[in-house]
């Protein structure tokens, strides 16, 4: 049985902080300082293309078994009612292993990639319980408004603490650091102890239904009998199922555009300080506009809204392929910065519509494992592709194969339809 949600404001702004604490890993590590420092420090020496590819298969890796544990910790975590506690140690190897980052030498990107993809981890990993603590904190109703201020406090958060980063690269005398690769450094710290700080809020006002579970072979056990009647739930359930596939096609585009993005303006030529730059620029844009998509989802559905998404992503990929300025580049930065936070953060409500509350954990395991997956292939296909054409604007427009299949799919979701099933499953 679950309790019914209450909109207690302390839980909602503690949900919340957790996004503005963990969003400086994505932010300053994932998107920003790894792939420049990479590329620069770690693969010094390797051709470019090449180490495009290592930073991908990093990315694929991490992904791929994210896709192998969400959807089993998910079924064992509703089973025993441990969403907050599984998030809480994904977290925390997160942050350790981010904080390990600055010990790697030069030249040794093999020990670089290896800490990545685990941090990488716990990252996905909290993010899956994250997101189903959801129907926990509020109600039906104010799920687009919720789950758009998680992405516009993420967004705020990781810019703060970025653009702070950012200024100890391109002025480390002012902070007493010998050069930039110190700045870099000392940034990768400062995001593990930023992380483990907005983790406390969440681990102390949170909660969730208390059930007293079985012990753990059995919660095991269990949960592998549960997610082995959650995917025969899912494929009844044909709405779930169909957003499922939408979903798993355009937030691969996504995803890849914000792990991707840096890595291929240095492809292009760009500096690494104007990159960094428009990615501070998008963290900026994205607070606002992921506020102005939840008021958006609310006024028209999370569906059009989606929808107005993947058009602006499919105009910035063929955009992408064909500039040629860094000017253009923090034009491009602004428009993702529009609609990043929008379509993560409208999936994200429309998804708990049509789901049971009280399977939720596993409900969200599957959907993070779907777009986790969805990274496997994206990376590696923009890489490869831009690796055996030699030439990087080839691969960044296989993408819009991507945001198709994902409006396709999503054509065919009838929310109110997936709502009557879900309760019907309560």
């Amino acid at each position: 049985m679950t309790s019914k949600p209450i909109n207690n404001k302390k839980r909602i702004l503690a949900w919340s902080l957790y996004d503005w604490g963990n969003s400086a890993f994505a932010t300053t590590v994932m998107a920003g300082f790894f792939p420049v420092f990479f590329k620069q420090y770690w693969s010094a020496g390797v051709e470019q293309s090449e180490s495009t590819f290592y930073l991908g298969v990093a990315n694929s890796l991490a992904s791929l078994i994210i896709v192998l544990l969400a959807p089993l910790l998910g079924a064992i975590a509703d089973r025993v009612s441990h969403r907050k506690r599984f998030l809480i140690f994904f977290a925390f190897l997160g942050v350790c292993m981010t904080a390990l980052l600055p010990l790697v030498a030069k030249g040794e990107w093999q020990w670089a990639v290896l800490f990545y993809v685990m941090a990488t981890i716990g990252f996905s990993g909290s993010v899956t319980f994250y997101d189903s603590l959801i129907v926990f904190i509020t109600e039906p109703s104010h799920y687009d408004q919720v789950s758009a201020l998680g992405f516009a406090m993420g967004y705020l958060g990781g810019g703060l603490l970025f653009a702070l980063n950012v200024w100890m690269t391109l002025s480390p005398e002012l902070f007493g650091l010998a050069d930039a690769a110190e700045a870099v450094q000392l940034s990768f710290v400062m995001v593990a102890l930023w992380w483990a700080l907005f983790t406390v809020p969440l681990a102390l006002w949170v909660t969730e239904p208390d059930r007293r579970g079985p012990g753990s072979v059995a919660a095991i056990r269990g949960g592998l009998a549960q997610l082995r009647e959650t995917f025969s739930e899912i494929r009844a359930l044909r709405v779930v199922f169909l957003f499922l596939l939408g979903y798993w096609c355009y937030i691969d585009g996504v995803d890849t555009i914000v792990r991707m993005a840096v890595d291929y303006g240095l492809s292009l030529g760009f500096s690494s300080d104007s990159l960094i730059v428009a990615l501070l620029i998008t963290q900026f844009v994205g607070f606002p506009a992921a506020i102005g998509f939840g008021w958006l989802g609310k006024r028209i559905g999370p569906k059009r809204g989606i929808y107005i998404a993947i058009a602006v992503y499919t105009l910035i990929v063929v955009w992408a392929s064909r500039m040629d300025s860094e000017r253009e580049f923090y034009a491009m930065a602004i428009a993702i910065g529009l609609v990043q936070g929008g379509i993560q953060s409208l999936s994200r409500s429309l998804y708990a519509r049509i789901i049971p509350a009280g399977k939720s954990a596993e409900f969200f395991g599957f959907y993070n494992m779907l777009g986790k997956f969805a990274a496997v292939l994206g990376p590696v296909m923009v890489g490869w592709v831009g690796m055996a054409s030699g030439n990087p604007r080839i691969g960044i427009l296989t993408l819009l194969l991507l945001f198709a299949l994902g409006a396709f799919f999503l054509s065919r979701v009838n929310i109110d339809e997936g709502r009557r099933r879900a309760e019907e499953l309560e």
